[in-house]
């Protein structure tokens, strides 16, 4: 029989999962260690965002159809609709600390309005954050100045500071996933490098007038990673975004085509992937100051 997805759409919903205490009705600093009741197997579909380090290895964590790649001392993390299943072996008494909050705490606060910029909330189950023991005790102490907020008696100030504090430690998960990516600079080459050859491939697949324009998702895929970590990691690595990467081998296969042969603008763009060749036309004008027709003429002369 299929166990039944909990729907975790308040922070008490989380709360009792576990049997812990409710502070606070939009927010709770998390510590599995103080948990009165300990379920193997579980499927939460998440209505809240929430943010776990783990101090020990508790059992697995999927999240689709992988498993999470989580150790002592990483950092796993969810936003409002994504679905995670846990399985942990009878008897394992998880050793977790972290922070769950409903997206209505951060409603017009700094936070809110920067949220989807921490777009680690959507990597998938491969790339969690692997810390320093330096690295551990930031985060500690970050959960610690939202529990201290949560406990003190509620003021004018209290949203504000807990919403700061709460942005506070997502910075530091960002500085931190930004060292990952250079810590871990070999396997992101292999994947920076077999980005390239897929991309200097596609143009030369006679399909790619049905497939369309390539997309970073389209990439993503085939290097295995989300969309979202693989467009931050070769951010990272090149300083150029994957969308500038494909916009860049678009004009360059235009210019070949605009030189190098006969064909109309318009088969052109048909040949690259785009629907309406007037798309076509924007881009390259404004990636290269001049229309393609306009483009074809200056060199011809």
């Amino acid at each position: 029989m299929k166990e039944d997805i909990i729907k975790v759409d308040a922070v008490s919903d989380y709360d009792k999962l576990f049997g812990l205490e409710t502070l606070h009705p939009l927010v709770n600093v998390i510590d599995l260690s103080e948990a009165t009741r300990f379920p193997n197997h579980f499927i939460i579909n998440y209505g809240v965002y929430a943010l776990f380090l783990k101090d020990t290895r508790c059992g697995d964590i999927r999240y689709g159809k992988q498993t999470y790649d989580y150790q002592e001392g990483t950092i796993v993390s969810f936003a409002p609709g994504q679905v995670a299943e846990v399985e942990m072996p009878a008897g394992t008494k998880p050793m977790a600390r972290g922070i769950v909050f409903h997206p209505d705490l951060i409603k017009g606060t700094s936070l809110g309005q920067e949220i989807k910029s921490y777009s680690f909330f959507s990597y998938n189950s491969a790339e969690a954050l692997h810390l320093s023991e330096e690295e551990k005790a930031v985060i500690v102490d970050c959960l610690a100045k939202i529990k201290r907020e949560l406990v003190h008696p509620i003021d004018r100030l209290s949203k504000r500071l807990i919403a700061r504090n709460i942005q506070l430690l997502l910075d530091y998960c960002m500085r931190f996933y930004d060292r990952q990516f250079y810590t871990r600079e070999v396997p992101n080459k292999d994947v920076l490098t077999h980005f390239e050859t897929l991309l200097d491939n596609y143009f030369q697949n006679e399909d790619v007038r049905e497939a369309g324009l390539p997309s970073v998702k389209y990439f993503a895929d085939k290097v295995f990673l989300s969309p979202n970590y693989f467009g931050d990691l070769i951010k990272k690595m090149t300083g150029k975004s994957p969308q500038e990467y494909i916009q860049n081998k678009i004009i360059d296969a235009a210019k070949e085509m605009l030189l190098g042969t006969e064909k109309s603008v318009g088969q052109i763009a048909e040949d690259l992937g785009f629907q309406y060749s007037q798309h076509f036309n924007r881009m390259f004008k404004k990636r290269v100051g001049l229309s393609p027709n306009e483009y074809r003429r200056q060199q011809a002369s």
